[in-house]
């Protein structure tokens, strides 16, 4: 089974450090948007996932 997920880590100097997991291609942006809005980004890294085939990903994003 395919296993989507976010780790996010946040530093006791209040840095948030996250990476987005089992999410390939370019999918993975719109949730880093989303995680972005939070606050300045200081250094991004795209990891193996990312260039990756991306026709079977599939995400789904809802504001409650």
């Amino acid at each position: 089974m395919h296993s989507e997920e976010i780790e996010i880590i946040i530093k006791p100097d209040g840095r948030v450090e996250y990476q987005i997991k089992g999410v390939k291609g370019s999918a993975c942006e719109s949730i880093s948007a989303l995680l972005e809005r939070l606050g300045k980004v200081e250094h991004a890294e795209r990891t193996g996932e990312f260039y990756e085939d991306e026709r079977y990903a599939g995400i789904v994003v809802s504001q409650g």
